[in-house]
């Protein structure tokens, strides 16, 4: 039974070299999951916490900032960071680059922080002001990193999400989405940043979201991540229309299973740092939606690893995922 729910035999992906040890869980058996599960990764964070840049240069050469979505991620929400990155920008002319790259991501971050998430009409003044403030020196910062390094996708999907915060329009935004998408077509976190701009909220219209999902899955080959976007259009629906049964019908279950089997439920799907991420997307669309055929395996696969997106946008969310994971 175990083996044709796991598919292939039963058999589980070998183990990652690179994976962290074993983890203290809580008692329903899961655990927040940390620096994306790898060592390489953590050395990574420690050194940027310690304000050691030197030491952050020498571990991001396995990884690529200017593509890796995750890892970037990773670095720009480190409290420890505000400490070097401006005298990393200011005096390393030879990796200027990347150090513009991190401390814009931050500036997003910390902008929205200075936001809040509150509704636009619950926002102060001053709130606003610096919330403009910080998005624009994110822009600017992340203009550069992307003149430097022209091949670079990470500078303009974060300058959707700058785009989006300004409000500079579908025109400036379509430019930067197309800019990131000639880089890498079927690059998830740029069609991600597509399904949020295509809400209501930020005024799209219904169903745009859903139907680019649609079309992006359609041309993504068997086994890669890109099939996430159907998971997180629907997630966005749900939160958009305010029904927590939304999702809960024959036919959006049947589209978010087809989806995972194209995508992370592949043989052909490649575990990278933060393949979590990817089932976690799925393990909410999924859960959300009540499916119960393929759900349970992707909490197999996950065995326990709660990572912080997509569960953020539930009020409980460690609470929520084991609640979904053990009906599952």
């Amino acid at each position: 039974m175990l083996g044709k729910l796991l598919g292939r035999g039963g058999e589980r992906p070998e183990a990652d070299p690179h994976a962290l040890p074993a983890v203290r869980r809580r008692k329903n058996g899961t655990y927040t999951l940390r620096a994306l599960g790898d060592a390489r990764v953590l050395a990574l964070v420690e050194a940027a916490d310690a304000g050691a840049w030197e030491a952050v240069k020498e571990a991001l050469v396995p990884f690529d900032l200017g593509r890796d979505h995750h890892v970037l991620g990773e670095l720009a929400d480190l409290d420890g960071v505000r400490d070097w990155i401006g005298r990393a920008v200011e005096e390393d002319e030879e990796h200027r680059a990347t150090a513009l790259l991190i401390s814009g991501v931050r500036h997003i971050g910390r902008g929205w922080e200075a936001r809040t998430s509150a509704r636009a009409v619950d926002v102060t003044r001053e709130q606003w002001r610096v919330f403009h403030e910080r998005l624009r020196i994110a822009e600017e910062q992340l203009f550069e990193a992307a003149e430097l390094r022209p091949e670079w996708i990470t500078p303009w999907r974060r300058l959707l999400t700058s785009g989006r915060g300004m409000s500079l329009g579908p025109a400036v935004n379509e430019t930067r989405r197309d800019a990131a998408l000639r880089r890498d077509p079927l690059d998830l976190e740029t069609h991600i940043e597509w399904v949020s701009q295509l809400q209501p909220r930020w005024g799209g219209e219904p169903g745009q979201a859903l139907a680019f999902a649609r079309e992006a899955l359609a041309a993504a080959p068997e086994g890669h991540r890109l099939g996430c976007v159907i998971a997180m259009a629907h997630i966005e629906e749900r939160v958009e229309s305010g029904n927590e049964d939304c999702l809960d019908t024959p036919e959006i279950q049947a589209e978010l299973r087809d989806a995972a089997r194209h995508s992370v439920l592949h043989p052909a799907y490649e575990r990278r740092p933060g393949w979590q991420v990817d089932f976690n997307t799925f393990a909410m669309a999924l859960s959300l939606a009540s499916e119960s055929i393929v759900v349970p395996r992707v909490f197999h696969e996950l065995d326990g690893a709660c990572t912080a997106w997509p569960w953020s946008y539930m009020a409980q969310p460690e609470k929520t995922y084991a609640r979904f994971r053990r009906v599952a």
